[in-house]
């Protein structure tokens, strides 16, 4: 978002138009794309791999924040993230770490960037007894166990998930995801990337699936994330149907969002809670709210309580991978640029997974989080979509040139998926062939498996300057 658009977010709405230019305002010309990634890790006790107290985490916040680098965020007189010049450390409800990078110009800035916080987070919680975990669930800790985050506005949320599905709590406080951020350059290219990105959806679920535990036991999923997501809130995460269509336009993101149940809106820095009703955002520009009435920062605002697969704010949002190991955290958005940023591996990607109907799409979809590559696709598996659209991806970096910086091949960030693609195995069934022995065997495992540690983030030989 730029500096002008954000200064105007005070705004009045007063017709629909405004909603539509508040996404466009997002579009970028294509010198000046770029990529953002925002990398969730559990944070647990390094002895027992139990999730870490918001006491122990928020002393680690402190540590950080001695830093010029940071500028602290409190709420209630509690430390609960950092603001950098161009990134931020934030917190989950339940404690999870999360690093929203800058939107870098190639994969080796995010490289940069995110080696940078993983270096400095481990040498602030190594005095305090704390392990990272790259993996999409928490693994031991029941959710009763887990601390919420004091902020005020996951109280709402809390609330209200309780009325609509029954594991938005879990979702809050026990999963861990990847997120990317891709840029977009008008209207067309915006509603192209989006129905791509849906499509993709069940290929990063069994692709990147990696948190096959609940409450120390295997969970029967391959991606518990995933099944908690698709039991939160039904009128907010999924897909969207209607931007499948080739025929959808930026107003079908909007007459979307006008229809979601509000959590809140935020006036003089309190949230005034809507969930008491159903009040959608359509709604709310019809009648107002308590003697307020709608502007663009409440817009912005619902836009972020918004969580389906692929989400516009106004950047495109890629949600459906799981929290990865180190070594493999860049590979989501190496897949995701090198498809989407190229319009010949978007065109070809689009036809794989065009050519199926729209019931076998959703029945693949849903079982993408249950059976992981193996998930059956017509006479095939999604094994076999994943060699052709890694394939694709890897052309596609190719046809975008090398790193601007320093003339790099970012196909590299790729090499880690070919041989998951290849096996067919995912990362999460590597681990659950592991999960024996006594509980010391099965945390040692886990660790092995995908906790950062010293120099984790840059080891890999594929990842080297």
């Amino acid at each position: 978002m730029t500096a002008a658009h954000s200064d105007d977010l005070q705004q009045p709405i007063r017709h629909l138009g405004q909603l539509r230019d508040f996404l466009l305002n997002g579009a970028r010309p294509r010198r000046h794309w770029g990529v953002g990634a925002e990398m969730e890790k559990l944070v647990v006790d390094a002895e027992t791999g139990e999730a870490a107290s918001f006491a122990r985490i928020e002393t680690l916040l402190e540590r950080l924040a001695v830093s010029e680098a940071w500028q602290p965020i409190r709420e209630q007189g509690h430390l609960i993230g950092l603001q950098g010049e161009n990134s931020s450390i934030t917190l989950e409800p339940g404690g999870q770490l999360e690093l929203s990078g800058a939107l870098c110009p190639d994969l080796f800035c995010c490289r940069r960037d995110f080696c940078a916080h993983v270096n400095a987070v481990l040498e602030a919680a190594r005095p305090l007894g704390l392990l990272f975990l790259g993996l999409g669930v928490q693994p031991f800790t029941p959710l009763r166990n887990i601390d919420w985050l004091p902020k005020s506005r996951y109280g709402i949320m809390r609330r209200y998930m309780e009325r609509v599905g029954d594991r938005g709590h879990n979702m809050m406080k026990q999963s861990a995801g990847l997120q990317v951020n891709l840029d977009f350059s008008d209207e067309v290219d915006c509603l192209e990337k989006l129905r791509v990105a849906q499509r993709l959806s069940p290929l990063f679920y069994a692709l990147f699936a990696n948190s096959p535990l609940l409450n120390g036991r295997p969970s029967g999923f391959l991606s518990t994330r995933g099944e908690i997501w698709s039991r939160t809130d039904r009128d907010r995460t999924g897909l969207i149907p209607g931007l499948l269509d080739s025929q959808a336009t930026l107003d079908s993101y909007v007459e979307y969002a006008l229809d979601v149940p509000m959590y809140f809106i935020q006036r003089q820095g309190r949230y005034l809670d809507m969930t008491n009703e159903r009040f959608s955002f359509r709604r709310f520009l019809l009648e107002g709210f308590v003697g307020h009435g709608a502007c663009l920062e409440d817009w912005n605002l619902h836009l972020s309580t918004l969580f389906p697969e692929v989400r516009l704010r106004p950047h495109i949002e890629l949600r459906s991978a799981d929290s990865l190991p180190p070594g493999l955290s860049l590979s989501v958005a190496a897949l995701a640029k090198g498809v989407l940023y190229d319009a010949a591996a978007r065109l070809e990607t689009e036809r794989l997974f065009g050519a199926l109907g729209a019931e076998a799409f959703m029945d693949i979809y849903r079982q993408s989080w249950c059976l992981g590559l193996k998930t059956p696709v017509g006479r095939h598996r999604l094994r076999d979509l994943a060699l052709e659209v890694l394939a694709l991806a890897r052309e596609g970096l190719v046809r975008q040139g090398p790193a601007r910086d320093r003339g790099q091949d970012e196909t590299r960030f790729l090499d880690g998926l070919d041989e998951i693609a290849q096996s067919g195995i995912t990362l999460a069934e590597r681990l659950l062939a592991r999960w024996n022995g006594t509980p010391a065997q099965r945390f040692a495992a886990l660790r092995e498996h995908c906790a950062f540690g010293p120099g984790t983030p840059c080891s890999r030989p594929s990842f080297n300057d």
